[in-house]
């Protein structure tokens, strides 16, 4: 190959990684902030807290039906048509915010992002595993597109906290994350994607339909990963939903860490996870894993034991420690399955994820109500953060996926991917 085309090789790829990493930024700024969102909500339409949640059951609820219905449209028709259907889906929806006037329509908009998310994001997550070598990298370029997930999480909840201040709408976090979304539509019309490496693989995509998902859903591996994921987020989603709620009205010395706390722990969850490449090279992914699980369980048992005077400081610290679970998860569930599968299987952890992030909220929002306090509602995230611990003990004691990542280096990973 000539040094020109290797220049353009590279920068083609550059350009692609930049794309996926700006993609997950910019649909966390809405996903993220609805933990802000919902307060102005329960204001304007007087509902309760369960109901009010709907915009986050929503939204989650989309993400899930279409991971699991179309996650296997990247694997069928490729990422770059989904990809680009998924962030044509999410611009269009986007826009229609400003046209709201009801609750009913803003839950309708909610869900048909959600849609889109799940058909650009599954899309995005089997493009990952065209463009790594190996497992170990494939698990570090996870935990680099989730840091620009956090980066996403820290600025979309600081842009909507300023445009409330200024007495603006919070539709018009919409209207610029839609304006985002364009610009990279047409990026992801110029850039080059992968191709499949054989033939092998082509017969494997033009068979992958719904019922090779269903057969996926029964994968023992992709099954235990997507549990994982189903604990995890449900520990992280009661933080960035209820957490507001909790330490509102709260006076004393950490005040100013109350009125920030979302954006402090989306702060700390972005920065572990830029770090958490690297932590990835000096601990074995178990033992990561394992650490991190149990500092999260002590962050949650103190911020229950103190109330909120100790909540406003331990919930957002528990970010730092969660930074690294949910895309080495990810990864390492993907990473279950051949390549020509790896859109259906993004898709099944997708589906367990958002089912997670629809039902634990649900529940953390009825317990509340029904015994008087958020603090109550914490109680039960506290015991999901105690389940994740033990899977993770579990994981490390008995490390029943070493074959598989082994076997998948030398075969799925082995084989360079043409541009």
């Amino acid at each position: 190959m000539i040094p020109q085309e290797v220049a353009r090789g590279t920068t083609n790829m550059t350009i692609l990684k930049g794309l996926t990493f700006v993609m997950f930024a910019m649909f966390a700024m809405t996903t993220d902030s609805v933990g802000i969102i919902i307060p102005q909500i329960v204001k304007t339409f007087q509902l309760r807290l369960t109901a009010a949640g709907t915009f986050q059951y929503a939204t989650m609820s989309g993400i899930a039906l279409a991971g699991f219905l179309l996650g296997h449209l990247a694997d069928r028709y490729g990422r770059k048509p989904s990809i680009v259907a998924g962030l044509t889906l999410f611009a269009a929806s986007s826009f229609l915010f400003l046209a709201g006037r009801s609750f009913v329509f803003f839950c309708a908009l909610m869900a048909l992002s959600g849609v889109a998310i799940g058909i650009f994001k599954t899309a995005a997550l089997a493009l990952i595993g065209d463009i790594t070598r190996s497992t170990a990298e494939h698990t570090s370029v996870m935990n680099t597109v989730e840091g620009f997930f956090g980066v996403g999480s820290i600025v979309g909840p600081a842009l909507l906290s300023q445009l409330l201040n200024r007495n603006v709408s919070w539709q018009w976090l919409y209207v610029i994350a839609g304006s985002l979304c364009v610009l990279l539509i047409l990026t992801a019309l110029r850039v080059q994607y992968p191709r499949s490496a054989s033939a092998a693989e082509k017969t494997a995509v033009e068979k992958t339909n719904l019922r090779a998902v269903s057969a996926l859903m029964k994968n023992r591996f992709v099954l235990l990963f997507s549990l994982g994921a189903f604990l995890y987020v449900a520990v992280e989603s009661a933080i960035y939903v209820w957490m507001p709620t909790l330490v509102r009205g709260y006076r004393g010395p950490g005040e100013w860490i109350a009125i920030y706390g979302v954006s402090l722990f989306f702060l700390l969850r972005a920065g572990g996870r830029f770090l958490g490449g690297w932590m990835l090279t000096k601990l074995s992914w178990q033992t990561a894993l394992c650490f991190c699980g149990g500092a999260i369980l002590a962050c949650f048992t103190i911020s229950i034991a103190g109330g909120v005077q100790w909540a406003v400081c331990f919930l957002p610290l528990s970010g730092l420690f969660m930074s690294v679970i949910y895309p080495t998860i990810n990864s390492k569930g993907i990473s279950c399955v051949p390549k020509s599968e790896h859109g259906a299987a993004a898709g099944v952890i997708l589906f367990y994820t958002c089912l997670s992030a629809v039902l634990t909220p649900l529940a953390v929002g009825v317990v509340s109500d029904a015994m008087g306090g958020p603090i109550y509602g914490f109680g039960l995230a506290t015991g999901f953060a105690a389940l994740l611990f033990v899977g993770f003990l579990l994981n490390w004691a008995l490390n029943p996926t070493a074959g598989i990542f082994e076997s998948a280096d030398h075969t799925e990973y082995s084989r360079p991917t043409a541009s």
